[in-house]
């Protein structure tokens, strides 16, 4: 029997035992990581709740796991006063956890701000939508018309939208295959920059062997000459060709690309293979074109192909324009070709000279450094948004520079770790890769690239610069790719220059200052310096022209090659030479 004298126990300050001890603390650690989590997401410009936010398993597994430290805390060291301190420490280290976020948050959200109004006001743009090609009428668009519609018809409607699943009614005839499943002959197309003409024989025994097994391109009963024979083959084409000849006619051209996607890097770019597909026949008809002595049609394949090539130029990625670029390297065989064979006249010469006159690859690096400014902002943006895709990020193999996403969950990163990496990604290409391009000048400095390329090297990958790095690494090399394509079109300029005065005058001039403004209205720089192309006559009446190349330094026109025979555009020069061609 209670002793009637006894004070009574309070019921908050008897210890708790049992299920109540057990049911009282995880009350209070649940309510205390409800509280953190909704705090978070006050916080954050994440939605609190959406997908972002951090799951309830994870709170619930942390709430256990504080359970049972501070029951085993308690245990061993109960009492009111010590509770009350426990109770206190967790208090505060919630609110540090909280003002830790809401500090890094508020920090580079106000950051990035500050350095968007600085550029901002020098003219910079950093949302992809400034960049997206402006709407067109259907009836002046190149990219509506049926047959160019059908290279993104299955994956993408007329308004950019995706179909799902592909439409698989929709035939793409701009795809034209040189070959069957073999892969085709391994030569036969010559190298410019190695002064290697093509030789169609080896194209013409892969048809005539083709045909013993299968009907996929037309052959005559006995062999004819290699041209006449490849331009058998490849009339399968004929039809689409000149259909994409008259699509080409047209003023305008826009793809309806799903621009809207809120994801960037599932922006789909369906036509590209196409367009260096067609790019790549029309290389080899104008070749077979060219040996035939049919140099009216050659030139027009090859004035299509240089259509083709500017019909992506607005095109606001990166990987466009490298596409781009490719297509105009694989034309310049047809073009080399035409001028050592002395294949036009010199109406044809200017009109192939104007049109390469249009190509203006340094102004094209400064658009798609812009552009991809923005794309990685928005990239970046979506990533904020969307942590856990942070696991789909590809990487890249760049040696032992490669950095590496730590290993934790994402929700846990703080949302001002994205504007800081959206930060540093925009202020490396600013100050960085844009200057390497100089438009007025046109110029693209190697040097500036190697110490863009150390300095980006050098950054530490913080949690403020990882994204930034994994980011730019795979645009660090894009810049000698514009830099060769601004030189060729240079070479192929000046070439046509000279083979007009040669037509002229019999022979190839000694300098190249009489050329302008008669025959060029002015002479094409190096692009790499900006001084004067190289230029002689050689001993047997031929001329080498050249670019002293990505090293800078003039090797007398001495093309380099890598151990497996390729062309070594870090090294030597680029060269517009014809080795194995006949005298004039």
């Amino acid at each position: 029997m209670q002793d009637s004298h006894e004070p009574k126990v309070s019921t908050w300050r008897r210890p708790l035992k049992g299920w109540r001890w057990l049911a009282g603390w995880a009350v209070v650690v649940a309510s205390l990581a409800a509280l953190t989590r909704i705090v978070l997401g006050l916080t954050t410009d994440r939605p609190y709740g959406g997908p972002t936010a951090l799951p309830w398993w994870l709170f619930i597994g942390i709430a256990l796991a504080v359970v049972i430290l501070i029951g085993l805390l308690v245990r061993c060291f109960f009492s009111w006063r010590k509770f009350k301190r426990l109770l206190l420490g967790l208090a505060c280290l919630a609110g540090l956890i909280v003002l830790f976020y809401a500090e890094e948050d508020i920090r580079g959200r106000l950051a990035w701000d500050q350095f968007k109004a600085q550029w901002e006001a020098k003219g910079e743009k950093f949302d992809l939508a400034a960049f997206i090609p402006p709407m067109v009428a259907d009836d002046q668009n190149f990219a509506m018309t049926p047959l160019i519609s059908a290279t993104y018809g299955q994956v993408l409607d007329r308004n950019g939208h995706r179909v799902s699943p592909p439409n698989t009614n929709v035939v793409n005839r701009l795809q034209m295959p040189l070959y069957g499943d073999d892969g085709g002959p391994t030569n036969g197309l010559g190298n410019w920059q190695k002064a290697i003409s093509s030789n169609l024989e080896p194209w013409q025994r892969y048809y005539r062997k083709l045909a013993l097994t299968t009907n996929l391109f037309p052959v005559p009963p006995q062999p004819q000459t290699p041209a006449a024979d490849v331009l058998l083959a490849l009339s399968k084409y004929d039809a689409t060709i000149e259909e994409l000849r008259r699509a080409a006619a047209l003023p305008a051209s826009r793809f309806p690309l799903n621009y809207d996607s809120e994801e960037p890097w599932a922006i789909l770019l369906p036509h590209l293979a196409p367009a260096k597909g067609c790019v790549t026949v029309l290389r080899l008809r104008a070749l077979a074109e060219l040996d035939a002595g049919q140099s009216a049609t050659a030139l027009a394949d090859i004035s299509l192909a240089l259509h083709l090539t500017e019909k992506l130029r607005s095109e606001p990625f990166l990987i466009s324009q490298l596409v781009r670029i490719a297509m105009f390297q694989i034309t310049a065989q047809a073009v080399w070709e035409g001028l050592a064979q002395h294949r036009w006249t010199d109406a044809q010469l200017w009109e192939l000279e104007q049109q390469l006159a249009a190509l203006d690859f340094v102004a094209d690096y400064q658009m798609a450094m812009r552009a991809e400014n923005a794309w990685q902002a928005a990239s970046t943006d979506f990533l904020r948004h969307h942590p856990d895709q942070l696991r789909s990020i590809g990487y890249y193999d760049f040696g032992d520079d490669t950095p590496r996403l730590p290993d934790v969950p994402p929700q846990l990163i703080p949302s001002g770790w994205f504007y800081q990496n959206k930060l540093s990604s925009s202020k490396f290409i600013l100050e960085n890769f844009l200057p390497i391009g100089d438009v007025r000048q046109q110029t693209i400095s190697p040097a500036l690239v190697k110490q863009a390329d150390k300095s980006l090297r050098a950054i530490r990958p913080t949690p403020y610069s990882i994204l930034c790095k994994i980011f730019l690494l795979g645009v660090a090399n894009s810049p000698r790719t514009f830099a060769s394509a601004q030189a060729t079109a240079n070479l192929a300029r000046t070439t046509c220059a000279l083979e007009r005065f040669r037509l002229a005058h019999g022979k190839y001039p000694e300098t190249l200052d009489v050329l302008a403004p008669q025959l060029i209205a002015k002479v094409p720089h190096d692009p790499i310096g900006g001084q004067p192309l190289h230029y002689r006559t050689t001993e047997d009446g031929q001329f080498i022209l050249y670019s002293v190349g990505w090293n800078e330094k003039d090797d007398g026109g001495i093309v380099a090659l890598t151990k497996g025979g390729s062309v070594d555009l870090d090294n030597g020069d680029w060269v517009w030479r014809y080795a194995d061609m006949p005298k004039p």
